[in-house]
């Protein structure tokens, strides 16, 4: 078990100041990878959270027109919060393998968003219908487990999925299951709750005497 002091206890207490950082970190990050194949760090912490333990994902979308350019993420918290960001953003960018690499030149054409993860807490449930009932649409961020198959949607999906059933039978697609798996009672399901920033992609690093280049 994380001690307090090591995982973010709540992502409700990551302030909006915060967030912007970690969005300004996480377009910094894409920019500078692409620019020079390096990785930027942090040489100084203006936010004592940055150095917590944090599960992010990633989302890039194309400006104009919302589509989906890259999603990367982690479920559990495993490595400091700024370091999660800029993991995930260099991956959305280049190893999503849904699509080919961001290139310099559509960064401007980008949006970046960053989500922070609750920690996932397991669903009981007695049939699919109780399943059924104890989702919250739009709020909760589901994962599946069975064997080894595993997939997770983010609360965002449910803007084009809102209804449950329909959202239910995406998701264990997702995993490489049945569309119906989810009415055998067999999956394990976690929800957890997210943490929204996002802002346009300017393209020029973001300069701040907290990164190291």
């Amino acid at each position: 078990m994380w001690s307090d002091t090591e995982v973010i206890s709540s992502i409700d207490n990551i302030t909006e100041e915060e967030g912007k950082f970690l969005v300004e970190l996480a377009k910094t990050a894409i920019e500078y990878y692409l620019k020079t194949g390096k990785i930027i760090t942090l040489k100084e912490f203006p936010y004592e959270i940055l150095k917590k333990k944090g599960a992010t994902f990633v989302t890039l979308t194309k400006k104009r027109t919302g589509e989906l350019r890259g999603c990367i993420g982690s479920i559990i918290p495993v490595r400091p919060l700024y370091e999660d960001v800029i993991h995930n953003a260099i991956a959305a960018a280049t190893k999503d393998p849904r699509f080919f690499p961001v290139t310099l030149e559509e960064l401007p054409e980008i949006d970046v968003k960053v989500s922070v993860l609750s920690y996932p807490e397991r669903i009981e449930y007695t049939d699919y219908i109780d399943l059924l009932n104890k989702i919250e649409p739009f709020k909760d961020g589901l994962i599946i487990k069975f064997g080894n198959a595993q997939a997770t949607f983010l609360p965002d999906v449910w803007e084009e999925l809102p209804d449950k059933e329909q959202f239910l039978s995406h998701l264990c697609l997702k995993a490489g299951l049945p569309s119906d798996f989810w009415k055998t009672g067999k999956l394990e399901v976690y929800r957890y709750r997210t943490k929204v920033f996002w802002v346009w992609f300017i393209s020029q690093f973001f300069h701040n005497k907290y990164i190291y280049y």
